[in-house]
Parts: structure tokens; sequence; C-alpha cells
């Protein structure tokens, strides 16, 4: 009876932390706090020495855990990139993910061993621990401020974040290999461990998702289990691939993204259920992990450890960052915004217990380094990620369409989505200020409650719903086509400025007449041309080009190719006067002379 009475009370208690997490969410959100932050304090307070008492110290448990929520968390990472729009950030990401954690490591590592004393294996142990980010903690913080980033440096912190983690967890369990086995070190058979953990980790996951997209097309499985299936492989994928040889964590991030990129049977389901799972694993592995710690103890090493997270945020993750993306001609604010994007979380600290697990000499000194690093990486880079972003004019200040759009899910179906609009008495569809773009095909309209197709409905009238296919992509356009226009109006001034000019408008005449600093390789390029460069031949609508005191700003597309831009002016030293004859004047000459060639 008794064990039953602790089994409901244990019951209880999860059910209340988890309860506590979800409900912190609106204070995280309203404040910008880091929401992993909330989870690790609420897991404190829980603990053996908060109003809690919960006393816990099962680091197999804690493990077991860790690599149940790390599969999930991984496989959601990859699920969710699109390799068609990251293409220009796989390489930088990818020497990130690799040479950028082997410097870390070996950086925070020297920094260890001056800083505490420590022999070399020690050292190194500790900034292998602490040596890769966590995307979970900075998209949510992005996610919650409405910031859109530069699409590569978005694209890169994104790779980087879900495919570094494997790198850690290598050099991590090597290193207490070789801290148990002094040795055992041979630089050769290292070589070989980590290209078969690289090479065997990525051939699984490749076939992994390749498998697992063709279960999920041909398995006829009762409504709800596909999701399911999506999850349970994904774990699955862990333990195989580490019994093979390879990075498991590495196969599942690579299986998730296989499985994103290929057309897939109730993907919309998948993805639904995957964002549940994934902030649940978020949640039990951070309470747990704020159950683990006992804050008395975090004292002793308190002062050391604080040195090494800010020779880690300052010194090891500017430098590493800046050598790896040395070759990829980032400009100096994206460097710098990549180098502060290195927020620490949850696999630092479950890396951190796994010395504690196999019973390693000062196993303890590890766990609160790692977790006061991880806690003050939160705390400083978490809190200030937004204000960083718009410092360095990283973020793109893009402002949605005012209009309500209804989105449907098409099984199987990656190139093109269906969207529906209530068709406004006042928007450009209905006042002829914007024709239907080609690639945008028209479905049905609903009129009157009933459903007609296009050819039958005719022209579009007011208070109609009509349904689209229209690539992801470019579905903002229909947006703004929708869209009331006493709304969209203001919109549109705020977000593309007060005056609209070509694509291939050349930037030369366009500085000279407003005064703009421009670099001498610019002056004959289009803003069209310099969109395509600096977005990877791949602009949307609303990207955002800085020149001196003008902003350029993507308004139409025409073939993935910029056909009208939007100029507005970030401060009032030119006249509103002085800038429309100004303009007037640069159309004027921009204008083809009759009888010109």
């Amino acid at each position: 009876m008794e064990s039953l009475l602790a089994n409901d009370l244990w019951m209880l208690a999860l059910g209340f932390l988890l309860l506590a997490g979800i409900l912190s969410s609106l204070i995280a959100t309203r404040f910008g706090a880091p929401l992993l932050l909330i989870f690790l304090i609420i897991g404190m307070l829980a603990g053996e020495e908060g109003p809690g008492g919960i006393a816990f110290n099962n680091y197999k448990f804690t493990y077991a855990l860790g690599s149940v929520a790390l599969a999930i968390i991984l496989f959601d990472g990859g699920l969710r990139t699109r390799l068609s729009q990251v293409r220009g950030a796989l390489a930088p990401a990818a020497t990130l993910a690799t040479a950028g954690v082997l410097i870390t490591a070996a950086l925070t590592g020297l920094a260890a061993r001056y800083i505490l004393g420590l022999e070399w294996i020690p050292a190194l142990l500790i900034g292998a621990i602490v040596a890769s980010t966590d995307a979970a903690a900075v998209f949510f913080l992005l996610r919650s401020n409405g910031l859109h980033l530069q699409r590569r440096v978005g694209a890169t912190l994104e790779i980087e974040s879900g495919s570094n983690d494997p790198m850690a967890i290598f050099l991590t369990l090597l290193l207490v290999g070789l801290a148990m086995v002094p040795s055992a070190i041979d630089p050769r058979s290292l070589m070989i461990d980590l290209l078969q953990q690289v090479g065997f980790g990525a051939l699984a996951g490749v076939l992994g998702g390749l498998l697992l997209a063709r279960a999920l097309n041909r398995l006829d499985l009762p409504a709800g289990l596909h999701p399911l299936l999506a999850v349970s492989a994904a774990i699955a994928l862990v333990p195989l691939t580490n019994l093979t040889g390879g990075s498991g964590f590495l196969a599942v991030y690579i299986a998730g993204l296989v499985v994103g990129n290929r057309p897939v049977r109730a993907f919309a389901n998948v993805l639904s259920v995957q964002d549940a799972a994934t902030w649940l694993a978020q949640m039990l592995m951070f309470l747990v992990l704020g159950l683990l710690v006992t804050p008395s103890r975090l004292l002793d090493a308190a002062l050391p450890a604080l040195g090494i997270a800010a020779f880690l945020m300052f010194v090891a993750r500017p430098v590493a960052v800046g050598l790896s993306l040395l070759l990829f001609g980032f400009p100096r604010r994206e460097v710098v915004f990549v180098s502060w994007v290195g927020l620490r979380g949850a696999v630092g600290i479950f890396l951190a217990s796994v010395p504690m697990l196999v019973g390693l000499p000062d196993a303890q000194l590890y766990f609160n380094v790692g977790f006061v690093v991880v806690l003050s990486s939160l705390l400083i880079q978490g809190w200030t990620l937004s204000w960083a972003a718009f410092q360095l004019k990283v973020a793109v200040p893009r402002r949605d369409a005012p209009s309500r759009r209804v989105e449907l899910d098409l099984p199987g179906q990656l190139e093109h989505e269906m969207v529906g609009y209530r068709v406004a008495p006042d928007c450009a569809m209905i006042k002829g200020r914007g024709g239907l773009p080609g690639w945008a095909r028209p479905v049905l309209v609903v009129r009157e409650g009933v459903v007609i197709t296009p050819d039958d409905a005719g022209r579009l009238q007011a208070e109609d719903y009509a349904y689209y296919l229209a690539p992801p992509g470019r579905v903002i356009r229909l947006d703004w086509l929708f869209a009331e226009a006493s709304e969209a109006r203001e919109a549109e001034r705020e977000l593309f400025g007060e005056f609209t000019l070509p694509g291939d408008v050349p930037l030369g005449p366009l500085a000279d007449f407003y005064g703009l600093k421009l670099s001498l390789r610019l002056q004959t390029r289009s803003a069209a041309e310099l969109f395509a460069e600096r977005y990877d031949d791949q602009p949307q609508i609303g990207d955002v080009l800085e020149i001196g005191e003008a902003r350029l700003v993507v308004r139409d597309l025409l073939d993935d190719r910029v056909s009208r831009v939007g100029l507005k002016f970030r401060s009032t030293r030119i006249k509103l006067g002085t800038r429309v004859g100004r303009m007037r004047g640069l159309l004027h000459r921009l204008r083809p002379r009759s009888g010109a060639p």
C-alpha cells in the first residue's frame, strides 16, 4: 500500500512540475526569458534544497532520459530544415559543427587547465562538455520575440545547432575513456574512430530516413499512428547506429533531414505530434537536470566556473566562429552575431552527467562547472539575443500582411500548399490593383456557402472565399493581394517604404542621388543582382538590404528574381519633398530614351 501511495505522489509531483513548466512559458514569452532556463529553475526549486524537497541523484535514469530526449529534439531539427532553402549555409554550418566544436573544446580546455589547475585530459573534457550550442534555446527566443534573421545567418545557426551535438558527444565519450585508461591514447585509432563515427552515422541516417519515409508512405496504419511511427523510429535509430560503431545522434538528425525533404503521407500530422513530443522532451530533460543540482555544491566551483563561462563566451566561441567562417565571406557583424548565439543548453548538462555515471574522479566538479556554464549562457546570451540581432543588423524587421490566411495540408506534397482567403471588398484583387501571379493556381471558390470551380465563379466578388495552390515561399505575395486596403496601405508603407523601383534599378545612380555610401564594386550592380547574391538566389518578399541611410526591401518577385523593390529611409535627414523630387529625377534618368537601341 505504501508503494502505491509513493507512486501516486511521484505522479502528482511530475504532473505539477510539467504544469508549472507549461504555464511558465507565458512568463518567459512576456519577458523574453529563455524558456529552458525556467524549466531548470523549476527543477532546482523542486530539488532537495528547494521548497519541493525531492532528493534525486539517479544519473543512470538521467542519462537514459537525456538520450531519448536528444533523439527526439535532433530528429525534429532535421525534420524542419528545408535543404532547398539553406544550400548556401550547409558548408559554413558543417565547418562550425566540426572544426568549430574542436576549436571551442580545445580553447576552453586550455582555460580550464589554468583556471582549475587540472591535467590536460580532465581540462579538455570540460571543454568538450560545453562545446556545443543549443538550438532549442536559440530559436525559442527568436520566435518569441518575432524576429526574422537574414536567411544565411539563420540557416547557418539552425544547421550548426542541430548537427554539432554529435561531435561534442563523441569528444566527451572519447575523453572519458582516456581519463579512465590513459595508456589507451593512440592518434591513429582515434582518427579511425572519429571517421567511423561520422561515416557510419551519416550512412545510417540516410538509410534510416529513406526507410522511414517509405514506411510512412506504404504502411496503411490506423489514423494517428503515422506520427508515432516516426517518433519511435527516431528513438530506435540512435542505439542501432551506436551498436554499429556510428554516431547515433548524427544519424537521427540526418534521418530527420531526409524525411523532411521527401514527400511523406500525413506530414502535417507528423510535424504536429513531433512538435508536442519535442516540447515534452525538453521540459522533462531540463526538469530532471534541475532536480540533479544541489545549489550548495555549486558554490565551491562557482567562481572558476564563471571564469570558464566568460572565456567561452568572449574568447573561445568568437575565435572558433571567426576561423570557421573565414573562407565563406560572412560580413564582420554576422560573424559577431553567430559568435554571440552560442547558447549552451541541454547537451552541456547531459554530458556533464557522464563522468558521474562512470564514476570518474572529481566527477562532481565536471557537473558543477557544466551547470554553471549553461546557466550563465542562458542568463547573459539568452536575454541579450534580440538586442544583439538588431544592433548588428542581422534581424529583418518583417511585418506580415494583415490578411487572414487559411492553410490546408496536402498529404505527400512539398512543392505546393493550399491556402484560402476571404475576399475583402477593398482588397487589391477586387480593386484591380494587382493581378494573380502565374505560380498561383486557383482551386475553388466558396460563394454564399456554395463551392464552385474557378471557371464557374468568374471574377471574384466581395465576401467570396478563394483557395489556391502556391509554393510555400511565395504565399506572402497573396497575403498582400487579399489584405484589406485600409490596413494594407499602412502596413505596406511601414514595410516597403514610400517609393517603388524596378528590380533592375542600378545602385550607382541611386546612391549618387541620395548621397549614399556605396563601394565601387556595387556601383554597376542592380538591386536584383545584389539581392540574388546576398540571399543565395532565393530572395523572398520582405528581404532587406541596407545602403547607408536607405533600405531596399523586396516587394515583388518574378521567377525567383526580384522584379520590384521598395525604398525606405532610416532617418529623416532627407526631407520628404526632397526625396520625391530626387526620385522623380532618378526615374526620369533611368527611363529608356525614345529611339534608343
